[in-house]
């Protein structure tokens, strides 16, 4: 019974951590949409470039719930 609540623990941390991105990536996008709208492409490339990796580290957290 200890372990499977362990387990559920580390979930909810995992589900904690993705939350915490999700936030972050949230503000990227907002960003990406006032870029957008200036037309600064090349702006719009390195945000594009830093959601890219987010979303890299959600799906990785999320193949961690997953498992």
């Amino acid at each position: 019974m200890q372990n499977k609540q362990n387990e559920i623990a580390e979930k909810m941390k995992l589900i904690d951590e993705i939350e915490k991105i999700r936030t972050s990536n949230n503000v990227n996008w907002m960003n990406l949409l006032r870029l957008a709208f200036r037309i600064a492409p090349d702006e719009a490339k390195k945000l594009f470039a830093r959601i890219n990796e987010d979303d890299k580290r959600i799906s990785e957290l999320l193949g961690k719930l997953a498992e």
